[in-house]
Protein backbone atom coordinates (compact mmCIF):
# COMPACT_ATOMS: atom_id res chain seq x y z
CA UNK A 1 0.00 0.00 0.00
CA UNK A 2 1.98 3.46 -1.17
CA UNK A 3 -1.28 5.61 -0.05
CA UNK A 4 -4.28 5.44 2.38
CA UNK A 5 -7.10 8.00 2.66
CA UNK A 6 -8.08 8.79 6.48
CA UNK A 7 -11.78 10.41 6.93
CA UNK A 8 -11.75 11.87 10.59
CA UNK A 9 -13.41 14.79 12.94
CA UNK A 10 -12.16 18.61 12.16
CA UNK A 11 -12.38 18.45 16.01
CA UNK A 12 -10.38 16.33 18.84
CA UNK A 13 -13.58 14.79 20.34
CA UNK A 14 -14.04 14.57 24.50
CA UNK A 15 -11.39 12.25 24.88
CA UNK A 16 -7.82 12.85 24.39
CA UNK A 17 -7.31 9.21 23.42
CA UNK A 18 -8.77 10.49 20.17
CA UNK A 19 -6.35 12.81 19.17
CA UNK A 20 -3.39 10.31 20.80
CA UNK A 21 -4.08 7.64 18.31
CA UNK A 22 -4.96 9.80 15.05
CA UNK A 23 -1.60 10.84 15.95
CA UNK A 24 0.06 7.43 16.02
CA UNK A 25 -2.01 6.49 12.95
CA UNK A 26 0.07 9.33 10.87
CA UNK A 27 3.58 8.26 12.54
CA UNK A 28 2.96 4.67 11.60
CA UNK A 29 1.63 5.56 8.23
CA UNK A 30 5.34 7.60 7.97
CA UNK A 31 7.20 4.46 9.27
CA UNK A 32 5.86 2.01 6.88
CA UNK A 33 6.25 4.27 3.89
CA UNK A 34 2.58 4.97 3.59
CA UNK A 35 1.65 7.86 2.70
CA UNK A 36 -1.50 10.01 3.92
CA UNK A 37 -4.76 11.52 1.80
CA UNK A 38 -6.54 13.09 3.79
CA UNK A 39 -8.73 16.89 4.15
CA UNK A 40 -5.99 19.06 4.26
CA UNK A 41 -6.74 20.91 7.37
CA UNK A 42 -4.59 21.66 10.78
CA UNK A 43 -7.84 20.84 12.80
CA UNK A 44 -9.13 18.07 14.86
CA UNK A 45 -7.89 14.68 14.35
CA UNK A 46 -7.37 15.88 10.63
CA UNK A 47 -4.52 17.90 11.54
CA UNK A 48 -3.62 15.18 14.41
CA UNK A 49 -3.26 12.81 11.65
CA UNK A 50 -0.65 14.82 9.37
CA UNK A 51 0.82 15.99 12.35
CA UNK A 52 1.99 12.32 12.87
CA UNK A 53 2.93 11.99 9.49
CA UNK A 54 5.00 14.73 9.10
CA UNK A 55 6.90 14.12 12.69
CA UNK A 56 8.41 11.18 11.20
CA UNK A 57 9.42 12.36 7.84
CA UNK A 58 6.64 10.99 5.97
CA UNK A 59 4.36 12.66 3.06
CA UNK A 60 0.80 14.12 4.00
CA UNK A 61 -1.44 15.18 0.63
CA UNK A 62 -4.36 17.42 1.67
CA UNK A 63 -7.79 17.83 -0.24
CA UNK A 64 -9.32 20.64 0.51
CA UNK A 65 -12.44 22.45 -1.20
CA UNK A 66 -11.86 26.38 -1.60
CA UNK A 67 -14.98 27.06 0.46
CA UNK A 68 -13.27 25.46 3.36
CA UNK A 69 -10.48 27.04 2.97
CA UNK A 70 -10.99 29.08 5.93
CA UNK A 71 -13.39 27.29 8.10
CA UNK A 72 -10.90 23.93 8.35
CA UNK A 73 -8.03 26.14 8.25
CA UNK A 74 -5.56 24.91 5.29
CA UNK A 75 -2.56 22.80 7.06
CA UNK A 76 0.73 25.02 5.88
CA UNK A 77 3.28 22.39 5.96
CA UNK A 78 1.83 19.71 3.70
CA UNK A 79 3.84 18.07 0.70
CA UNK A 80 1.15 19.36 -1.18
CA UNK A 81 -2.42 20.75 -0.66
CA UNK A 82 -4.61 20.35 -3.40
CA UNK A 83 -7.72 22.61 -3.96
CA UNK A 84 -11.18 21.47 -5.35
CA UNK A 85 -14.48 23.32 -5.91
CA UNK A 86 -16.97 20.60 -4.06
CA UNK A 87 -17.07 18.54 -1.53
CA UNK A 88 -17.96 15.69 -4.55
CA UNK A 89 -14.57 16.67 -5.75
CA UNK A 90 -12.88 15.58 -3.20
CA UNK A 91 -13.86 12.57 -1.97
CA UNK A 92 -13.31 11.71 -5.97
CA UNK A 93 -10.01 13.01 -5.65
CA UNK A 94 -9.10 11.38 -2.63
CA UNK A 95 -10.56 7.95 -4.29
CA UNK A 96 -7.79 8.66 -7.01
CA UNK A 97 -5.02 9.18 -5.01
CA UNK A 98 -5.34 6.55 -2.40
CA UNK A 99 -4.84 2.31 -2.09
CA UNK A 100 -6.66 2.05 0.68
CA UNK A 101 -9.37 4.29 3.62
CA UNK A 102 -9.50 4.17 6.90
CA UNK A 103 -11.95 6.09 8.93
CA UNK A 104 -11.25 7.77 12.65
CA UNK A 105 -13.83 9.42 15.08
CA UNK A 106 -15.69 11.92 13.46
CA UNK A 107 -19.15 13.25 12.78
CA UNK A 108 -21.35 13.55 10.36
CA UNK A 109 -19.18 14.15 7.41
CA UNK A 110 -16.80 11.33 7.99
CA UNK A 111 -19.53 8.58 8.10
CA UNK A 112 -20.47 10.06 4.80
CA UNK A 113 -17.54 9.79 3.49
CA UNK A 114 -16.86 6.27 4.61
CA UNK A 115 -19.97 5.28 3.07
CA UNK A 116 -19.90 6.71 -0.15
CA UNK A 117 -16.58 4.99 -0.52
CA UNK A 118 -17.73 1.34 0.79
CA UNK A 119 -20.91 2.04 -1.26
CA UNK A 120 -18.71 2.60 -4.38
CA UNK A 121 -16.44 -0.43 -3.32
CA UNK A 122 -19.97 -2.52 -3.20
CA UNK A 123 -21.08 -1.72 -6.30
CA UNK A 124 -17.53 -2.50 -7.85
CA UNK A 125 -16.39 0.66 -8.77
CA UNK A 126 -13.22 0.13 -6.93
CA UNK A 127 -11.53 -3.24 -4.68
CA UNK A 128 -9.89 -1.06 -2.01
CA UNK A 129 -10.20 -2.31 1.26
CA UNK A 130 -12.51 0.17 3.51
CA UNK A 131 -11.68 -0.30 7.24
CA UNK A 132 -12.49 1.59 10.54
CA UNK A 133 -10.16 2.34 13.39
CA UNK A 134 -12.53 1.19 16.21
CA UNK A 135 -10.44 3.65 18.74
CA UNK A 136 -12.04 2.51 22.23
CA UNK A 137 -15.30 1.33 20.83
CA UNK A 138 -16.58 4.59 19.41
CA UNK A 139 -17.91 2.72 16.00
CA UNK A 140 -19.61 -0.20 17.92
CA UNK A 141 -23.28 0.82 17.41
CA UNK A 142 -22.36 1.53 13.80
CA UNK A 143 -21.10 -2.23 13.25
CA UNK A 144 -23.77 -3.30 15.13
CA UNK A 145 -26.23 -1.28 12.59
CA UNK A 146 -24.15 -3.04 10.47
CA UNK A 147 -25.16 -6.53 11.59
CA UNK A 148 -28.94 -5.50 11.71
CA UNK A 149 -28.73 -4.59 8.08
CA UNK A 150 -27.51 -8.44 6.96
CA UNK A 151 -29.91 -9.62 9.64
CA UNK A 152 -32.69 -7.76 8.27
CA UNK A 153 -31.91 -8.63 4.64
CA UNK A 154 -30.93 -5.50 3.51
CA UNK A 155 -27.15 -6.03 3.25
CA UNK A 156 -25.20 -9.18 2.01
CA UNK A 157 -22.84 -11.04 4.75
CA UNK A 158 -20.35 -10.76 2.04
CA UNK A 159 -20.78 -7.37 1.61
CA UNK A 160 -20.56 -6.73 6.02
CA UNK A 161 -16.86 -8.33 5.46
CA UNK A 162 -15.79 -5.47 3.22
CA UNK A 163 -15.83 -3.18 6.37
CA UNK A 164 -12.27 -4.16 8.13
CA UNK A 165 -12.18 -3.16 11.69
CA UNK A 166 -10.30 -3.26 14.68
CA UNK A 167 -9.05 -0.55 17.67
CA UNK A 168 -5.08 -1.65 16.63
CA UNK A 169 -3.65 0.10 14.22
CA UNK A 170 -1.16 -2.39 13.30
CA UNK A 171 -3.51 -5.14 12.67
CA UNK A 172 -5.73 -3.19 10.49
CA UNK A 173 -2.65 -1.97 8.70
CA UNK A 174 -2.42 -5.52 8.49
CA UNK A 175 -5.93 -6.29 7.64
CA UNK A 176 -5.94 -3.61 4.44
CA UNK A 177 -2.52 -5.03 3.52
CA UNK A 178 -4.41 -8.66 3.07
CA UNK A 179 -7.49 -7.81 1.72
CA UNK A 180 -9.45 -9.42 -1.02
CA UNK A 181 -12.55 -7.48 -2.61
CA UNK A 182 -15.52 -10.20 -3.15
CA UNK A 183 -15.93 -10.86 -6.67
CA UNK A 184 -20.20 -11.19 -5.64
CA UNK A 185 -21.97 -8.02 -7.08
CA UNK A 186 -24.17 -6.31 -4.99
CA UNK A 187 -27.30 -6.88 -7.24
CA UNK A 188 -29.59 -10.25 -7.31
CA UNK A 189 -29.15 -12.14 -10.48
CA UNK A 190 -32.58 -12.97 -11.89
CA UNK A 191 -32.19 -16.70 -11.07
CA UNK A 192 -31.81 -15.72 -7.45
CA UNK A 193 -35.48 -14.05 -7.30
Amino acid sequence: MKSITVFCGSSFGSDEKYKEQATLLGQTLAQQNIQLIYGGANVGLMGAVADGVLSKGGKAIGVLPHFLQSKEIAHNNLTELILVESMHERKTKMNDLCNGVIALPGGFGTLEELFEMITWAQLGLHRKPIAVLNIDGFYDDLIKLVQTMVAKGFLKQINQEMLLVSDNIDELLEKMKNYQAPTVGKWISKEDV
